[in-house]
């Protein structure tokens, strides 16, 4: 676990690079609540967006969640408070005010980067809420 990365995973880098041509600019790996140690992968300060774009071993997606067989009780627990402190995140920046956008590491990196250009562009006109997106 020491050897995987807290950011600049492939799937991050390809969201992050057609958001870039598309001209959108923004921060990377921030902590956006004060006294929070959550980190947001891509965020749009100004507009108060941000962007997960979340592993599907490590947050247990649907489609291609896997448990490993050796010590499975504990890859139990950790998996499921993994997602735990997803929703807890995603409610502590709601409340603050954040819209928040969740995405697989397995999607489309030009479909993401659609719904995130649509959400920071629709929020110049007052359009987006507080609210989380999931693909």
């Amino acid at each position: 676990m020491q050897r995987t990365g807290r950011r600049d995973t492939a799937a991050e880098r390809a969201v992050r690079t057609e958001l870039h041509r598309r001209g959108l600019r923004y921060f990377v790996d921030l902590s956006v609540i004060a006294g929070v140690r959550r980190r947001v992968d891509i965020v749009f300060p100004r507009r108060r967006i941000a962007v997960f774009v979340d592993g599907c071993f490590w947050h247990s997606c649907p489609i291609h969640r896997t448990v490993p067989k050796t010590n499975r009780d504990w890859w139990v627990a950790k998996l499921a408070a993994n997602e735990a402190r997803d929703r807890a995140s995603d409610a502590q920046l709601q409340q603050a005010g954040w819209t928040v956008l969740r995405f697989w590491e397995h999607q489309d990196s030009v479909a993401v980067a659609d719904v995130v250009e649509y959400t920071v562009r629709g929020s110049d006109s007052g359009e987006v809420g507080s609210e989380t997106t999931s693909m």
